[in-house]
């Protein structure tokens, strides 16, 4: 973007904020720029219209789609995301609301507008005995940080603590517990929100209903998340962990829907992971408790066909579980492969056709398209337990999350583009089986491929863009609209 064009998009955006300070800000800006700087408007928060911080924007953790913005808000102030989202606009640009830039897929870029990032708006606030309002910029981590003091959790966590309170609700959320509470996008209780006309408004299952059920799972299509009240449940001090290995998918499913139907665990997970004689087939349960007596393992693992004499039982401090990812993560940073492409792909399968579906790309994958630390997810939920309208679903009463999870050991280009056309693949033989999209997945997808992705929510989801987000302002990422 040449100097004089930056110069205009400052005087704009002073312009809307509509004050003296505003004006001068505009002022200072267009005369800076032309000598090649700029200067900020008067906000609350920091815009940037530097190189670095535009180069910044254009990366996520998917190292795949790379999109320069014209500039970037660090937000200081819900008021701030409804001044960029105003201006922007009214000058017909796009705007891209970022957390903690954990998109595999470009959703939070854009190259014809504004970032703007939420990360500074990460405060969180009052803590009640069944609810917590936080900002949407916070991570699930300092959530934890303020509730457990009190003995509170949210009732679903995500696996990775470190993603956005925000960016996690407009996708959905999906935990270990998901069983039993849903998604964290169904454990919300208000939202605060900024509209793609630049309007603040709050809502509710009570008040404003219409926009709250657009904006959960609603991939930043009518409005910007700036605060959330979560649900709160009692906390558990500690997790029995339990590490079981199954010969082979058959087994692990026959399991799974086994503890789908008793709740016997507070939490379980399922992956397949490649190992140098073929898959490894494992099951992540968890049953939580406080005080100083353990469940009874035995009661626990009654009636289960995994190799007993492999299984790993393990006692952890509840926060320590909910964590488990830090020590990857730390060692992905130090290896170098968490700053390479990710991927990723991520699904639901239904029961009915799990088996078939699953088998089938095994049969396909190699391990080199996981990586050394990578997996395959297949973890089973029960579907009425989720209540949020815009999650897609299939029609079995028992699913699965059905995921790729991608880190290659390469950084190649040619590489990343390969998985990319595979998962759009696998996608749409899965599609074919009556699976869905869990939307947060690493390959591109059509305004047709959406309309067909929604089926019956479309059309109520197209008219709540056109009510909240007329000019079509918020996050093009996805490619929606």
């Amino acid at each position: 973007m040449n100097s004089s064009r930056r110069a205009i998009l400052i005087a704009g955006l002073a312009a809307t904020a509509g004050s003296d300070r505003a004006g001068k800000a505009a002022a200072e800006g267009a005369s800076v720029a032309q000598s090649g700087k700029e200067a900020a408007p008067a906000m609350d928060g920091t815009l940037r219209f530097d190189n670095e911080s535009r180069a910044v924007a254009a990366e996520d953790f998917g190292h795949i789609v790379h999109r320069t913005p014209e500039g970037v808000l660090l937000a200081g102030s819900d008021q701030d995301v409804a001044t960029m989202i105003r201006w922007a606009g009214g000058l017909r640009r796009k705007i891209a609301p970022r957390g903690q830039r954990h998109s595999v897929y470009g959703r939070a870029q854009v190259s014809d507008g504004m970032v703007i990032d939420m990360a500074r708006l990460r405060t969180v606030h009052e803590v009640r005995n069944d609810r917590v309002v936080v900002d949407a910029g916070a991570k699930w981590s300092e959530v934890l940080a303020a509730t457990l003091p009190h003995g509170l959790t949210p009732p679903v966590l995500t696996d990775y603590l470190e993603l956005s309170v925000g960016g996690t609700l407009a996708v959905g959320g999906i935990g270990g517990t998901t069983s039993r509470h849903g998604m964290q996008s169904d454990n919300v209780l208000e939202l605060d929100v900024v509209t793609g006309r630049g309007e603040k408004m709050t809502c509710s299952p009570l008040g404003n209903a219409t926009l709250y059920d657009a904006v959960r799972a609603g991939l930043g299509q009518v409005g910007v998340i700036t605060r959330a009240t979560l649900k709160l449940v009692p906390a558990p001090e500690k997790a029995r962990r339990y590490m079981l290995i199954y010969p082979d998918l058959r087994t692990l499913l026959t399991d799974q829907r086994l503890l789908a139907a008793e709740n016997r665990f507070d939490a379980v997970q399922g992956a397949i992971v490649p190992t140098a004689t073929g898959w490894t087939f494992k099951l992540d349960a968890v049953c939580y408790f406080s005080g100083d007596s353990p469940p009874d393992d035995n009661a626990l693992l009654a009636g289960l066909s995994d190799d007993r004499s492999a299984a790993k039982p393990s006692t952890l401090s509840y926060f320590d579980y909910l964590d488990r990812l830090a020590a990857l993560e730390q060692l992905l940073r130090s290896n170098g492969q968490w700053f390479h492409p990710h991927p990723w792909l991520t699904t639901f399968v239904g029961d009915s056709n799990v088996e078939s579906v699953v088998g089938g790309e095994l049969g396909r994958l190699a391990p080199v398209d996981l990586g050394t630390f990578g997996q395959v997810v297949l973890s089973a939920f029960r579907r009425p337990a989720v209540t949020s309208p815009l999650p897609r679903l299939p029609a079995d009463d028992l699913l699965y999350a059905f995921n790729l999870v991608r880190l290659p050991t390469t950084d190649a280009v040619a590489e990343a583009d390969r998985l990319v056309r595979a998962n759009r693949a696998i996608y749409e033989r899965v599609r074919a089986a009556g699976g869905t999209l869990y939307p947060v997945s690493a390959f591109p997808m059509s305004r047709d491929d959406w309309c067909r992705h929604f089926g019956p929510a479309w059309i109520r989801f197209r008219d709540a863009k056109q009510t909240f987000d007329p000019g079509h302002v918020l996050t093009p990422g996805y490619e929606v609209f």
